[in-house]
């Protein structure tokens, strides 16, 4: 039985490390193949260990980090913290991620909102050059 005290689930794990929202959203990501243990498909029961290699995949985002402690309950983000070490090239590849998607464009600031009367009366000119429009723009 006391094998069984140093371990815990792995979907409770990654709720109380912060990595999911909710345990449910935790166990889907193990059951899709999104979170592997020492490079191995795992399922969301099987227990972990301090001192495993984990790797998480969220969405283009890629996690790899050493269990450092053990914990079912989900605390604060600084507590949460120190369950794990992520590695250095982990960080700092979602570090190069973070800045280029802060430098993107922002798609929704070409976007706008319903056409005036005027690029209507553009857009008919342009479909149908033969149509003539009240006035000119």
């Amino acid at each position: 039985m006391t094998g069984a005290r140093n371990m815990v689930r792995i979907d409770k794990w990654l709720w109380a490390a912060r990595f999911f929202k909710t345990r449910s959203l935790a166990a889907q990501a193990v059951e899709r193949g999104r979170v592997r243990v020492d490079d191995r498909s795992i399922k969301p029961a099987r227990g972990l260990c301090p001192g495993e290699t984990l790797l998480i995949e969220r969405g283009e985002e890629r996690i790899e980090l050493v269990v450092c402690a053990l914990s079912e309950i989900r605390g604060p983000a600084p507590v949460a913290q120190r369950l794990y070490a992520e590695a250095p090239a982990s960080r700092e590849r979602r570090a190069r991620l973070a800045e280029s998607r802060r430098l993107a464009c922002e798609p929704a600031l070409t976007l706008r909102g319903r056409p005036t009367k005027r690029d209507a009366r553009r857009l008919k000119r342009w479909l149908d050059p033969a149509v003539e429009v009240d006035q000119d723009s």
